[in-house]
């Protein structure tokens, strides 16, 4: 099957096949062409993936699977699947293959799609285990985790196996999967928990209009992705996140690949991802745009969104666990991590061999920690301390509502040291900590080594 797409198609175009009955496996296999375009201008990019009879409508009843432009061919029968898509009967209906031209070259894209039906019995549809919702834990603790992973379920390059192996050589208690728009990993991660891993399961919704995190959804939970943020619709599948028991973190909001940065803004957000990957410019920008945010719902008295990082690791050289989020949970559970993170008790760090600890003390002993408030009057005298081991070289910093106010000299190349600073509610709404490197380049700052949310300063 032929055709050609022109600059301005839809987002997605489902080609039809009418699949009759007796067929054991559906196999497509595709290419298109790829011209020669004017310097800055996009060129052809084709992505792919397959509904079954059910159809595609939105909600995905008749998912089957996505490849994005990680394959040039898949196969579907009831007992196994090329990964990223769902093992299954292959039913007598009309089938559709989604395109989703991804960038379009201004000569159009001509694409060649090779569809093939084999015939045979049905075998049996492997019944899923998936991983349990609890690892051993050390009860209310620190622990270490990277939320944003990708396999070789979508575009990554690292089986289950090979990223587990990864996490715990990277000191991590919790990982989330999360590959692009497909589910069809979670079955395959039970393998590699243990009681020192615990493995929770997402999904990246990878949509025209930026990536979310689906951290910690129930097993087995797809999520749509098709949509953009003039149609009005994300807060449907926002919604459908959570009732299956997932939390929602906008990934990289100022990523610049092509339809990366994030659209829709973040009233559904129950956290963000500030950090992505080895740090770059486009974290600091992420970084500045969440202090604000912190600001604007000091201003409005309404709640805060507390900050997360992740490695967003595909493949080697990619880093697990660069950065990391070490969150304050109760227990080493799904559900006690997720209210760590969703409560802001954590902080980000580049590595294992990073610890921060940021308090507020009152002059009665009253206390608070990362992600709490110290209730106290605007005059009242408020003691931070900072506490920080394995920075060696790097400046710890103070930032409030008012910008940095407390700046360290060097720590030495043991990279332990302490820092405290005074000030009252009044001065400062809240305090969080940076821990950066050495500056690189004149006045900019030297990239980050570890970050905390906030602690809040007074009455709420």
């Amino acid at each position: 099957m032929r055709g050609t797409l022109p600059p301005g198609a839809p987002d997605f175009v489902y080609v039809p096949v009418e699949v009759p009955s007796g067929v054991w496996e559906f196999k497509v296999s595709y290419t298109y062409d790829r011209p020669s375009v004017p310097a800055g201008t996009q060129g052809n990019a084709l992505d792919i993936g397959l509904f079954d009879q059910h159809g595609t409508e939105l909600g995905g009843k008749g998912f089957r699977g996505w490849s994005g432009g990680a394959r040039t061919e898949f196969f579907v029968r009831t007992d196994d699947a090329t990964p990223g898509y769902v093992p299954g009967p292959v039913r007598a209906g009309t089938w559709h293959i989604a395109l989703g031209p991804y960038t379009v070259a201004p000569q159009g894209l001509s694409y060649e799609l090779t569809i093939t039906l084999t015939y045979g019995e049905s075998g049996e549809t492997p019944r899923p285990v998936y991983p349990p919702s609890r690892a051993k834990g050390r009860g209310r603790a620190w622990y270490r985790g990277d939320c944003h992973l990708h396999s070789w379920y979508s575009d990554g390059r690292r089986t289950p196996a090979e990223i587990a192996a990864l996490a715990r050589a990277a000191g991590l208690d919790f990982v989330n999967s999360s590959d692009h728009n497909t589910h069809t990993s979670h079955p395959h991660w039970a393998n590699e928990a243990g009681d020192d891993l615990l493995i929770m399961l997402g999904e990246e919704i990878t949509t025209r209009n930026g990536h979310v995190v689906a951290l910690g959804t129930e097993p087995g939970t797809f999520v749509d992705w098709r949509y953009r943020a003039r149609d009005n619709r994300w807060a449907r599948f926002a919604r459908d996140i959570r009732r299956a028991g997932g939390l929602v973190v906008p990934a990289h909001p100022h990523a610049t690949c092509v339809g990366c940065g994030w659209k829709f803004g973040f009233a559904e957000a129950d956290a963000v991802e500030v950090w992505n990957g080895p740090y770059t410019p486009d974290d600091e920008v992420t970084l500045a745009e969440w202090d604000n945010l912190l600001v604007a719902a000091v201003r409005q008295g309404r709640p805060w969104l507390p900050a997360m990082g992740n490695s967003d690791a595909h493949r080697d050289p990619d880093a697990v666990g660069l950065p990391q989020t070490v969150v304050l949970a109760d227990d080493l559970t799904r559900e006690a991590v997720q209210e760590g993170i969703r409560a802001g008790r954590s902080y980000v760090a580049e590595s294992q061999h990073i610890t921060v600890s940021l308090t507020a003390t009152g002059g009665r002993g009253q206390r608070a920690g990362i992600g709490e408030r110290l209730p106290l009057p605007a005059d009242a005298p408020v003691t931070v301390r900072l506490a920080v081991t394995g920075a060696p070289r790097c400046t710890l910093h103070l930032v409030t509502d008012e910008g940095t106010l407390y700046t360290s000299d060097p720590l030495s190349v043991s990279g332990a040291g302490t820092v405290e600073w005074r000030t009252t509610p009044s001065y400062a709404a809240y305090v969080r900590a940076e821990v950066r490197h050495e500056t690189a380049a004149g006045p900019l700052p030297g990239a980050l080594a570890a970050f905390t949310n906030p602690v809040f300063l007074g009455a709420s």
